[in-house]
């Protein structure tokens, strides 16, 4: 949802020249295909849940048989209906979520199981796709080259948010075979990986908005660059007991810089 309203508003539009297409966005994002990319998770991870969250909704018996399939496949089917109301980018927006968040999560892809390869995919499709997705809505055209490249960096960045999320589902990925990163390097080694992940591409945000003459924001951004360094200091003690503490403080920093370079964006005329 944050996402794609960065998108929005990096076009350059007033978000309230075009209110059905942003709230409707928004909707879109999250509460639809994100839950069904969730709904679509849960079921193919009945069995790493039942190891490492017994008590979520299906392990525990709570939504019964394969009903869960249903509902992953039901709204599926929602998102794709919605996203056809937005327009072709809309649309094929949402065809290229659905299908990652399927590929991702079911056999016999599956790319939950790389440690690399997984994060990447989830990264992109949170960050990146719904960015591109608002920035093409709203401007009703291709974005520019600074605004693709924006919502890219972060997307690439998002990786190592993921690589933090996994370390919830540690025993679970280790017992059933998924090599998150957590499993194959450990988690003090992984968190490393994660925080330089998470830096390297905000840098390259800062040198984008510098070449846009947007120095101001990439100041910004720098400061919310070196309180997420602060975080990452108290992550690096304790990775695994520290993980939910920051997904809880520093992806908040990560996140608003997101916003403030999208008004950056806006405000150079980066888009056409």
């Amino acid at each position: 949802m944050w996402a794609y309203l960065c998108g929005a508003v990096s076009s350059g539009v007033a978000l309230w020249s075009e209110p059905f297409l942003v709230v409707l966005g928004i909707v879109l994002a999250g509460p639809i295909v994100c839950g069904m990319s969730q709904a679509a998770n849960d079921w193919c991870d009945r069995h790493v849940d039942a190891i490492n969250e017994p008590d979520r909704p299906i392990p525990s018996g709570r939504v019964p048989g394969r009903w869960g399939l249903w509902v992953a496949l039901a709204m599926s089917a929602l998102s794709l209906g919605v996203g056809a109301l937005l327009g072709l980018w809309g649309f094929l927006a949402t065809c290229a979520g659905v299908a990652a968040a399927w590929a991702y999560s079911a056999e016999p892809l599956r790319l939950k199981r790389s440690g690399w390869w997984g994060p990447g995919l989830v990264g992109l499709s949170y960050e990146t796709l719904p960015w591109f997705t608002g920035a093409a809505i709203l401007a009703q055209g291709l974005p520019s080259g600074p605004v693709i490249l924006v919502a890219l960096l972060y997307g690439i960045g998002a990786h190592g948010i993921m690589t933090l999320n996994d370390f919830k589902a540690l025993e679970g990925d280790r017992q059933t075979g998924v090599n998150s990163l957590p499993v194959i390097l450990g988690p003090e080694r992984a968190a490393r990986v994660a925080c330089w992940a998470m830096i390297v591409p905000q840098l390259g945000v800062i040198a984008v908005l510098l070449s846009l003459s947007a120095a101001w924001h990439a100041g910004a951004v720098g400061v919310v660059i070196l309180a997420q360094l602060a975080a990452m200091r108290v992550l690096l003690r304790d990775p695994k007991g520290k993980a939910p503490w920051y997904n809880g403080t520093g992806i908040v920093l990560y996140v608003s810089g997101m916003m403030i370079s999208a008004f950056a964006l806006a405000g150079t005329g980066a888009t056409p």
